[in-house]
């Protein structure tokens, strides 16, 4: 290290910085410790960002001792904010060093000189690490979890215990308290009726809210890679209910969990079998014979492909389509990206050339490793160290509610959109026997964003501004991928923003300087929209489904309650 890294921080005398400076070396150390797809960590960094650094450690790492030392040491991290690690001054301040170390590991994959996947993929396993070593996981290192067994007399820990060997029997972490959610009781309880099923799907009709509706029928394609009823949780925040208020004709896509019979499902099947079925059978519920769609994450990639294949036969069944938190354009899709690769991908081809299931709980856990002290390590130590029942809440419910995909599926759909964006160049991909091009999707579209999404970041979700050559509108929302989704007005919270102007500069941050922040829902601004494309009111049919497509059973249906 050079002469200026070593010098003394104000208040610190030169023995103490020297060890101030070996604390770095030992932080570098760690970090020299990560090797990824064969990338030698320690001898690629850029020498001048490796000094700063080095400085900025030992500046912050002096400063969290005087404050120690004067007794006026904060940890604003929720992980060691209680009086317990207040009231313990060693164990506070090792928790702040394990903060500063924290920091310093991850902006050290910033000095590296190396490819950019790979550096981000180092960045990630570095992020892992640094939230799985954290003193709060650990019992003796945890001056909560210490303080409540012993003001328990133990039975924290035996409590603790009985949650962990519940979870190993359930094969997952609990991140609620499961038993007080049941999907028809107390969750997708919105009043509807299956009215067409195949090995695919159930298509529900939800029964009306109003005595006139709509006669362009909304029908919505939530993702296959979990269960619809994120969009119909409880009835105050049921995106589905709120359809249905204001005067929507609603049909709901339940996809089936797939089992072995569905092992060997592929992308076009879904298209052909799921999405393209289901705009038959709304199309015929239909006065007018067309229909307004909804497309959510994964369904709104699904959604958009059928919509290029209708366009390519020359048919329009559909007025308008919204996708929500959708990506068509592949080339910027976050932290997912650290995970696939050419030899990851052809990996999965292999694995599944003969069929077989992708299982649900390892996309679950995939996500949830995504935000690992939220998801992962929040609950690890409250359900073993503290012995604590999760608080009920629905959202993590149905997070844990994990669903099945067939393997082919899911490798055609790496390929063809997370590796190589296939879906964006026109002519390059054949679905359902006809050649696509997005660009040939020319009805109104309505595309939302959430500002923090960590799956399908927001410059993503506006980059469909310009594949699509029909009128277009974008919102951000607050928040991430689904609570800025799952934002009903009624609760007043959180802001969208909003534009008046028609066309949509290449870069986001272009789009944002023109656009005006709003708050609360962007729910109302989007049925504002919606109802300019749903044509005229007539009154609400008595019943659900017609003559074709009779009631087969009531909503929820069958398929949603299947388990993994």
């Amino acid at each position: 290290m050079s002469e200026s890294s070593q010098s003394s921080h104000p208040g610190a005398s030169p023995d103490f910085s020297g060890l101030l400076s070996q604390a770095f070396e030992s932080t570098l150390a760690q970090f020299k410790g990560f090797s990824m797809s064969g990338a030698p960590v320690g001898s690629a960094f850029d020498a001048a960002k490796l000094e700063r650094i080095q400085q900025d450690f030992i500046a912050q790492a002096s400063e969290l001792w005087n404050q120690s030392l004067n007794a006026n040491l904060k940890l604003k991290d929720r992980r060691f904010s209680s009086d317990a690690w207040a009231h313990q001054p060693a164990s506070q301040f090792g928790a702040a060093l394990y903060m500063l170390s924290s920091r310093t590991m991850v902006n050290l994959t910033d000095a590296l000189e190396i490819e950019p996947k790979t550096k981000a993929r180092i960045k990630f396993a570095v992020e892992q690490f640094v939230a799985a070593s954290a003193p709060s996981n650990f019992f003796a290192t945890n001056v909560d979890a210490i303080d409540l067994a012993l003001k328990t007399q133990g039975a924290s820990l035996s409590q603790g215990l009985e949650n962990l060997v519940h979870d190993l029997r359930q094969g997952h972490v609990s991140m609620t308290d499961e038993s007080l959610f049941e999907v028809g009781k107390n969750v997708a309880t919105t009043q509807g009726q299956v009215v067409f099923e195949n090995a695919f799907f159930q298509l529900i009709d939800y029964t009306p809210l109003t005595s006139k509706v709509f006669e362009k029928p909304l029908l919505l394609v939530p993702p296959c890679i979990n269960k619809f009823y994120i969009l119909d949780l409880q009835p105050e925040n049921s995106f589905i209910r709120y359809a249905v208020a204001q005067g929507h004709r609603t049909l709901v896509v339940s996809w089936n969990n797939p089992k072995e019979s569905m092992a060997g499902a592929t992308w076009e099947d879904y298209i052909e079998h799921g999405v393209l079925q289901a705009i038959e059978v709304a199309t015929d519920l239909s006065p007018k014979g067309q229909i307004n769609t909804l497309g959510f994450c994964v369904g709104g990639t699904m959604l958009t492909c059928a919509l290029a294949v209708l366009a390519a036969r020359g048919e329009s069944p559909v007025s308008s389509a919204t996708l929500l938190t959708t990506l068509v354009d592949f080339s910027n899709t976050g932290i997912l990206d650290v995970f696939i690769d050419e030899p990851m991908v052809q990996m999965r081809e292999m694995q599944y050339a003969n069929g077989g299931l992708l299982p649900g709980r390892d996309l679950a856990q995939t996500f949830s490793f995504l935000r690992p002290n939220e998801l992962v390590w929040n609950y690890v130590v409250g359900n073993y160290l503290k012995g604590q029942t999760p608080a009920a809440f629905d959202l993590l419910y149905w997070n844990s509610d994990a669903t099945n995909l067939p393997g082919p599926f899911y490798a055609w759909y790496l390929r063809n959109t997370y590796l190589e964006n296939r879906l964006v160049k026109p002519g390059l991909v054949e679905i359902c026997g006809e050649s696509i091009d997005m660009g040939a999707i020319q009805l109104p579209v309505f595309i939302y964003g959430s500002q923090e999404d960590h799956i399908v970041p927001v410059e993503a979700a506006y980059a469909s501004t310009q594949i699509f050559k029909g009128p277009k509108t974008f919102v951000m929302g607050a928040s991430g991928h689904i609570a800025g989704v799952i934002n009903p007005p009624e609760a007043h919270k959180r802001s969208h923003w909003v534009s008046t102007k028609r066309s949509f500069p290449a870069k986001l941050q272009t789009w944002v300087e023109s656009a005006k922040e709003v708050p609360g829902s962007w729910w109302p601004h989007w049925a504002e929209w919606l109802q300019a494309q749903a044509g005229e009111r007539v009154p609400a049919p008595k019943r659900a489904g017609n003559v074709n497509f009779k009631p087969i059973e009531s909503a929820p249906g069958r398929y949603v309650a299947v388990k993994v």
